[in-house]
């Protein structure tokens, strides 16, 4: 297996995984300049990572990704075994990549919407107020628990991915103490050290 990705991006939660599982696997890192290139929009068309290569098949989508992992490495326990697990697993992963990471959507990617300074920052306050609603729930979700959905899982590598956004922009989310409790025993994690460390986050 084959991981194309960026330091800090949203591939860092397949990176985590992919430490998490243990099996052998290599890691590229992709330029911003050589995403839009012919020999990368010929695994993505879209120009974006992650795109994971296993054998024959190219996958991108961080959420299509995730839980193609999950599902290969049963093993690995990362996508419950019962119906109900699996449901909740994949509401919660749904929740922080369509709903969290579509909040920093409005404030990294402001410039594709419009190219007025003002309008740029109303949506980056916009994607601001709403990335915090949403923590919110997160907080909340977490209280009396060490991972989002009670056991470790696909959704929590994503979640830390995105709390990491939040303190390189300086959102204050201090007051959520059971996010900042979680991401610092992500922190703590050898798979989640070691994946910021073949990025060169550490």
């Amino acid at each position: 297996m084959k991981l194309y990705y960026m330091p800090g991006a949203c591939p860092l939660a397949t990176h985590i995984t992919l430490e998490w599982i243990g099996r052998p696997y290599e890691a590229q890192a992709v330029p911003r300049e050589e995403l839009k290139q012919p020999a990368f929009l010929a695994l993505n068309p879209v120009g974006s990572v992650p795109v994971l290569t296993d054998g024959d098949l190219v996958l991108t989508q961080s959420v299509a990704i995730l839980e193609y992992l999950a599902e290969k490495h049963p093993e690995a326990g990362l996508m419950p075994d019962d119906l109900t697990g699996r449901a909740e697993t994949r509401r919660w992963l749904a929740f922080v990549n369509a709903d969290l990471h579509k909040a920093f959507g409005l404030i990294f990617g402001k410039a594709a919407f419009t190219r007025e300074p003002a309008a740029q920052e109303l949506l980056a306050e916009g994607g601001t107020a709403k990335a915090l609603q949403l923590f919110k729930i997160l907080d909340r979700q977490l209280e009396d628990r060490e991972w989002v959905t009670g056991t470790r899982s696909i959704v929590d590598p994503y979640l830390y991915t995105i709390i990491g956004w939040a303190y390189m922009l300086k959102i204050d989310i201090s007051a959520l103490r059971n996010l900042a409790a979680f991401h610092e025993r992500m922190n703590a994690d050898p798979g989640v050290q070691a994946a910021l460390k073949a990025q060169g986050l550490i």
